[in-house]
C-alpha cells in the first residue's frame, strides 16, 4: 500500500531551494546598501573638496600675498576652513562630525612673471570596503596682476 505525501528527500530539496533564494535576496540587499553608502560618501567628499577650493579662492581674493605665503607650506590639514594645521592630517583630525579627513597640497611656480599656485585637495576616508579618496585640483593666480 502506497501512502500519499512528501518524502523526506523532497522536503530537504524544497528547503534548500528556499534557503538559496533567501540568501541571494539578502546578498543583493547588502550590496545595494553598501553601494548606496559608498555613493553618499563619495558625493560628500567631493562636496568637502570643492568647499576648500572655494574657500581658497576667497583667501586668494582677500589677500594674495598672505595666500601665497601660506601656499609655500606644501601640505595643510583642513579640518576646518582655516590655515590652522600644517602637515598631513592625523587620524583624529576629521571634519567635525564626519569620518572624512581633508588635506590641501600646494605647488608654486612662475610663468611670465606671474605666480601660479597649483592647489590639490584630497578628501579621504575608510569604511568596510577599504580606503577611498576624492581629489580636486585648480590653478590659482592673482587675477588683479597684469
Amino acid at each position: 500500500m502506497r501512502q500519499k505525501g512528501q518524502s523526506l528527500f523532497e522536503v530537504v530539496v524544497a528547503l534548500a531551494v528556499i534557503t538559496l533564494i533567501i540568501v541571494a535576496i539578502v546578498n543583493l540587499a547588502t550590496n545595494s546598501i553598501r553601494n548606496t553608502d559608498f555613493s553618499r560618501d563619495k558625493t560628500l567628499s567631493a562636496r568637502y573638496s570643492q568647499e576648500v577650493l572655494e574657500w581658497l579662492r576667497g583667501q586668494r581674493d582677500t589677500n594674495f600675498t598672505t595666500f601665497s605665503a601660506n601656499a609655500l607650506t606644501s601640505t595643510w590639514c583642513f579640518q576646518t576652513l582655516a590655515w590652522s594645521s600644517v602637515g598631513t592630517c592625523l587620524p583624529s583630525q576629521t571634519i567635525a562630525g564626519t569620518k572624512f579627513r581633508r588635506e590641501g597640497y600646494f605647488n608654486t611656480s612662475q610663468l611670465g612673471g606671474k605666480t601660479i599656485i597649483q592647489a590639490t585637495v584630497r578628501v579621504y576616508w575608510s569604511d568596510s570596503g577599504g580606503d577611498h579618496e576624492v581629489r580636486s585640483a585648480t590653478s590659482l593666480t592673482d587675477w588683479r596682476q597684469q
